[in-house]
């Protein structure tokens, strides 16, 4: 639940921001009628996206238990790490310029003289974030199946999905008719932090999977076996799991991948969050 509430909040807030942007510009400059535009746009992203990520899960469950099964679910761990990283350092680069830029590429729309133009503006933004929510909830859903599934699960995963939407919705839709701020570098810098621990666990069950199909036949000592303790397929240690990418019994070279992930990532990435310094002769 927790981390599909995360990934959702994350991709909702950017996108409806996007969005609530555009919406915004287009009131204060008179050309509400194009409201409509963005509304197709959105629209067409959204059906794309779910039909494309409805389709494909349909797909790869078809060779449930097959090494098919596998290298999918290795390929979206490691599409959805390298999403989260990607996305975490271009939002934390972004964000402070993301009204201008988006202002801009309305002007250039509206200057063409169609109505497409702003469509396909809000399609784009819609569904790009769309496309990574997709990897990243397939992501999830595969590596809480490893552990014991159950319908209850399920539900609380797509409950996570539904508050993560409607808060990211509701703080969209203050920002637009209330004018309340959020400060986006700080809001993203946390949620980067957090979600690049979920990256660092994806990495590590790729490796897992990788090592059961023989490619990484290295580093395959277990380095500890906590399933007496708390094993990944009981309701907290699956939290953990998601969360952490906690193992009951993880091997060296996914300890390895996990620390050297997490470690680097989070360093450049509060190096990157530093003001820079004011020279004497500036102050």
């Amino acid at each position: 639940m927790i981390p599909t509430f995360v990934i959702f909040l994350r991709e909702g807030i950017e996108a409806s921001i996007i969005i609530a942007i555009l919406m915004s510009y287009l009131s204060q400059i008179n050309k509400r009628e194009h409201f409509r535009d963005i509304y197709l746009g959105v629209a067409a992203a959204v059906v794309l996206i779910v039909v494309g990520g409805v389709g494909a899960y349909f797909l790869i469950r078809q060779y449930n238990g097959s090494n098919v099964q596998a290298y999918f679910e290795t390929a979206t761990y490691v599409m959805a790490a390298t999403f989260l990283t990607v996305m975490t350092f271009w939002m934390h680069k972004h964000a402070r310029t993301m009204s201008s830029e988006l202002r801009e590429r309305s002007d250039v729309a509206l200057s063409k003289g169609t109505r497409m133009g702003l469509g396909v503006l809000a399609f784009q933004a819609v569904g790009r974030e769309g496309l990574e929510t997709m990897v990243f909830t397939l992501a999830i859903i595969f590596a809480s199946s490893r552990q014991a599934a159950t319908p209850v699960h399920g539900k609380l995963l797509l409950i996570g999905a539904a508050l993560g939407l409607l808060v990211a919705l509701a703080l969209a839709f203050a920002m637009y008719r209330l004018g309340a701020k959020l400060n986006l570098r700080r809001f993203f810098r946390v949620l980067g932090i957090l979600l690049m621990l979920f990256a660092a666990g994806l990495l590590s069950d790729a490796v897992q999977n990788l090592q059961g199909l023989g490619w990484l036949p290295f580093g395959t000592h277990v380095l500890w076996n906590s399933s007496a303790a708390l094993t990944e397929g009981s309701n907290v240690g699956d939290v953990l799991h998601s969360l952490v990418g906690y193992a009951d019994h993880p091997t060296v070279l996914q300890g390895v991948v996990w620390v050297a992930y997490v470690v680097t990532s989070i360093a450049i990435f509060v190096a990157l969050s530093r003001p820079p310094r004011r020279s004497p002769s500036a102050s």
